[in-house]
Order: C-alpha cells, then structure tokens, then sequence
C-alpha cells in the first residue's frame, strides 16, 4: 500500500484518549516504549493562561506508556493531521513523531504519529515537586477548561480501559 491508500495511526496518551476530536476508523488500547506520560508541559493556553499556568502530560523519555491508537482512513488523513498539529503544536513544547507502537492483544506493531515533549522547550516541567504539581493543576484554567478536569478525565479514562498508572492514581488522591 501506498501512503495515499493506506490508513494511519495516532498515539493518544492524555486528552487524545478521551476528546480525539477526529474520525477514526477503531481505537485500541497500546503501548509505546522509550516514552512515559507525565505532567511536564506548562500551559498557558488550553488549560492555563500566562501568569497563571497550568499542568499538562507529555509524553516523556524514558519507561513506556500505555493508551489509545486510532486508525485513521486515508481519505480523513490530511484533515486530521492539520487538526492535531493545530491542537497539538500551539507553542513548539511539543513535537510531531512517528514512532513504532504496539496495538491490540496480536495486532503487532504500527508506525504511529505522536507527540513527545521537547526537553529544551521553557514550558517543558524538569523537576518539578508533587505539591507544585497540585497547586499549578488546582490553578489552572484556559481555553479548553479547567485544568483538574482534564487530569481527572485522564486518570478516569485510563481506569475505564483498564490501564494501571500509580503517580496519576496518587496525584488524584492529594488533587481529591
């Protein structure tokens, strides 16, 4: 197949998960590795403003990650690539990359488009302390709405599919 006539795959690990905002064919539970989701991204127009920032997940080196894959139909692929990088690339703290992802119990392994977090970017989080994390998340607001919605939609999405995630579990506790 041809990039044209075949479909393609999208990594979700946040808000994807739960809001993807474009047609897709299936989701499947999957997992990237060499990446985990963390909340490292400074926000300030989705669910923050400036001076007043809020907290969201990236996709992070190290470890692995699991979420939703979406198979997108070709015909539906140069929309959805202009909206996720509308959505996802606001500020350049983001990068587009195709990475190898595994889908479904056998399915095997697909090239799918994600986002990573660029380490150098200023609204990239390095070390950042459980109580900061609370406060900037307790804070925030934006465009997309409130920052604790998102991380509990998140954490809430994660537990439906039955996928494990103990910092998230732990910070929802402290967040109540």
């Amino acid at each position: 197949m041809t990039t044209e006539t075949a479909n393609h795959w999208v990594f979700g690990y946040g808000s994807l998960m739960w809001n993807p905002g474009f047609p897709h064919l299936r989701a499947v539970a999957a997992r990237i590795n060499g990446y985990h989701r963390r909340l490292c991204v400074y926000s300030f127009h989705y669910r923050g403003q400036p001076g007043k920032p809020g907290l969201v997940f990236g996709l992070d080196r190290g470890g692995s990650c699991s979420g939703l894959a979406f198979e997108v139909a070709a015909g539906d692929w140069p929309s959805t690539l202009q909206y996720l990088r509308k959505r996802e690339l606001v500020s350049t703290v983001y990068r587009e990359a195709s990475k190898p992802v595994r889908i479904g119990a056998a399915d095997g392994i697909v090239e799918a488009v994600t986002y990573v977090v660029d380490r150098n970017h200023p609204q990239y989080a390095r070390k950042i302390e459980e109580a900061e994390i609370v406060r900037l998340v307790r804070q925030g607001r934006g465009e997309a709405g409130d920052n604790l919605d998102y991380v509990h939609s998140t954490h809430r999405h994660l537990e439906e599919l039955g996928i494990p995630d103990a910092m998230l579990a732990k910070l929802i506790r402290r967040l109540g």
